[in-house]
């Protein structure tokens, strides 16, 4: 069963010691606004797979920081998400890191309460083709994204 949170309500989302962000749900609505984000769909077609995840990621977040804590500029001083900020936040691998894992990849996966059933590579569906249609093939994927490791 599908668990729906009806609330809808932003959540702290820790990314390294001492540095929390507050982020909007990650909704349909705000997948489709960063998809086509100028700065995503300014990505050049040559660009790799890690580029576009970059450039993706930045969109993504300075639509989603609400709010954060445990950042500050080089003197220390607390300092307040603004569009730039944001983007040099996730200059930093570990929180780049961090963003993906708890962020985009739980939003996108649906698994924390099991609601769905990941297809297994050995069973029954591995030989299932795809039935979905890309609508842009010229925006499609170039290759299947990498899985993440869990550390």
């Amino acid at each position: 069963m599908l668990t729906l949170d009806l609330a809808n309500a932003p959540r702290w989302h820790d990314l390294a010691p001492g540095v929390r962000v507050q982020l909007r749900p990650l909704t349909t609505a705000l997948m489709v606004a960063t998809r086509s984000d100028p700065a995503v769909e300014a990505v050049p077609d040559e660009a790799s797979d890690e580029e576009r995840a970059v450039a993706f990621a930045k969109a993504l977040a300075r639509r989603a920081v609400l709010a954060w804590e445990g950042i500050g500029d080089a003197d220390g001083k607390p300092i307040d998400p603004s569009p730039e900020a944001i983007d040099a936040l996730l200059d930093v691998w570990p929180i780049f890191e961090a963003f993906q894992l708890t962020y985009v990849s739980k939003g996108l996966l649906l698994e924390q309460e099991k609601n769905v059933s990941a297809l297994s590579p050995s069973g029954p569906s591995a030989g299932a083709s795809d039935t979905a249609r890309v609508a842009n093939p010229a925006k499609a994927a170039r290759k299947p994204a990498r899985t993440a490791r869990r550390g």
